[in-house]
């Protein structure tokens, strides 16, 4: 199932290619690889993982959206209501839809996991727990100010950060347990046969936690959060995020196929977040 078959294609995974390998690209991968199953869902491992039926969507526009606010030091909700406005058709839910329409831009009490997708750049962005916590919230609260929306932020963001870091699998696992009351002693086996699309935090950040914490590569980390047959794309954003944390990289053909599926715009963004931030 895997895109790396043989031990050329492996060795030309782990070179560094200055030009491709950025960070931060684990969201808006797994956003546009799990795009084409949203609403198509599967329940195995065994798909095509690029195929030109992909395209980004809101989890990758919001991502981009939050590393720009970040870099600049602009007002997060601003930042949002702009690039939302600027790429109408990323398939946003209802009361987002309803956000981008409103000059108040008021927070609206949501759970759903869209605070979750958009909170990468957090994780990579501040080195302490304190410092990612607190970001994570203000990147949620401003649209997904209930109590689940942050707890979904936070826990992916201090994912991330633990693993960039060099925490294990368990040591993330068990400081998002206690903190957080997720449960993440389930496996996958045992959730993909009822799991149903869910686009509650409580309902699918646990899962895509899960799913990176049973994967062996980046790439096995987007297949576990598909094969849910959930929300697929943002599950994967998710899963996906924390995998190139901890795995250290997205690998090259991955990258190559995300930059040629966004915006320019975007990829410049990632591009000048990755030398304040990162290099």
């Amino acid at each position: 199932m895997s895109l790396f078959t043989n031990k050329k294609l492996k060795t030309e995974r782990e070179k560094i290619m200055a030009s491709e390998q950025v960070r931060v690209l684990g969201a808006i991968a797994g956003d546009i690889i799990g795009s084409r199953f949203e609403w198509h869902p599967v329940k195995n491992k065994d798909f095509q993982l690029l195929h030109e039926s992909c395209f980004f969507t809101d989890d990758s526009i919001l991502t981009v959206a939050i590393a720009h606010a970040l870099l600049h030091q602009e007002d997060l909700a601003m930042t949002l209501w702009n690039y939302g406005n600027h790429y109408p058709h990323g398939g946003y839910g209802g009361n987002f839809r309803m956000w981008l329409s409103s000059t108040e831009r008021q927070p609206y009490d949501s759970f759903g996991n869209g605070s979750a997708m958009r909170v990468s750049p957090v994780g990579w962005a501040f080195n302490t727990k304190e410092l990612v916590l607190k970001n994570a919230e203000r990147s949620a609260a401003v649209t997904h100010n209930h109590a689940e929306g942050v707890k979904g932020a936070q826990a992916t963001a201090l994912a991330i950060c633990m693993a960039r870091q060099g925490a294990s699998k368990e040591e993330i696992k068990e400081e998002i347990e206690g903190r957080f009351g997720y449960d993440l002693q389930r496996t996958l086996e045992q959730i993909r046969p009822n799991y149903r699309f869910d686009v509650t935090c409580q309902g699918s950040v646990p899962e895509a936690i899960i799913a990176f914490l049973e994967a062996e590569d980046f790439e096995d980390a987007l297949r576990n959060a598909i094969s849910l047959g959930g929300d697929a794309d943002t599950q994967a954003a998710i899963s996906g995020s924390l995998a190139e944390a901890y795995f250290g990289e997205v690998p090259v053909e991955i990258a190559k196929f995300v930059k040629k599926k966004i915006p320019a715009q975007f990829w410049q963004v990632i591009e000048e977040f990755n030398r304040k931030f990162i290099a």
